[in-house]
């Protein structure tokens, strides 16, 4: 299984898919770990196969995406926390794509009406396109490590590692309007001021945590 940090590496984002379906056995693979972060989260994560409606209207061709057939509806419960939690999830469902051999992109706004179910008092937070790209993407320009965190004395080993992980996490618009600091062998990560950067810090923490197994406050 390829290393964590290699499928982050290879994850970019990819607005053109071509027409081909996804497989069975990937589709249920998606759809297992998605009822998993449902039941550890709360959440009403949703993929939606093999309907093209959803981006194929005036903001889509705006967004420049084109053949997607296939995204995942990130749905939960109105309330503060939801972009956060939506971003963590959302990610780790990004990754496994990419390990399956999919692209995706994360959509915000360029989209239309999804078909998921959104109940009562909750909201469609955000989309994220899943199949088969026409290319694989490029890669996006960062900040510099030291830009985004700051640790007393030496930085260990592991913070670098997790640090990594974190400069290779897409956030909208490539804003990276996060900080992480090293205090006492905690973590902390805030978000600053940015369209969407709650959703960008969980994105981000998902990575640091998932690279590092230690827990981000």
């Amino acid at each position: 299984m390829m290393e964590l940090l290699e499928i982050m590496k290879a994850r970019h984002s990819v607005r053109q898919y071509q027409d081909k379906k996804i497989e069975c056995e990937k589709r249920q693979q998606l759809m297992d770990l998605i009822q998993e972060c449902n039941r550890e989260s709360g959440l009403n994560i949703q993929i939606i196969f093999d309907e093209p409606k959803c981006f194929n209207g005036m903001m889509a061709h705006y967004g420049k995406f084109s053949g997607v057939k296939n995204y995942i509806a990130l749905v939960g419960k109105k309330g503060s926390g939801l972009d956060e939690t939506v971003g963590y999830y959302g990610e780790k469902l990004v990754l496994k794509a990419q390990e399956l051999g999919l692209n995706t992109c994360w959509v915000a706004m360029t989209h239309g009406k999804s078909t998921a179910e959104i109940k009562k008092g909750e909201k469609l937070a955000c989309i994220i396109a899943v199949g088969y790209g026409v290319n694989q993407g490029t890669a996006h320009k960062s900040k510099s490590v030291e830009q985004l965190c700051n640790c007393a004395g030496a930085m260990p080993d592991w913070f670098a590692k997790g640090m990594e992980a974190v400069l290779l996490a897409p956030t909208a618009m490539n804003q990276q309007k996060f900080y992480f600091t090293l205090e006492n062998e905690k973590i902390f990560a805030k978000a600053g001021k940015g369209f969407y950067a709650k959703m960008d810090l969980g994105i981000v923490k998902y990575h640091f945590e998932a690279v590092t197994g230690r827990k981000v406050e």
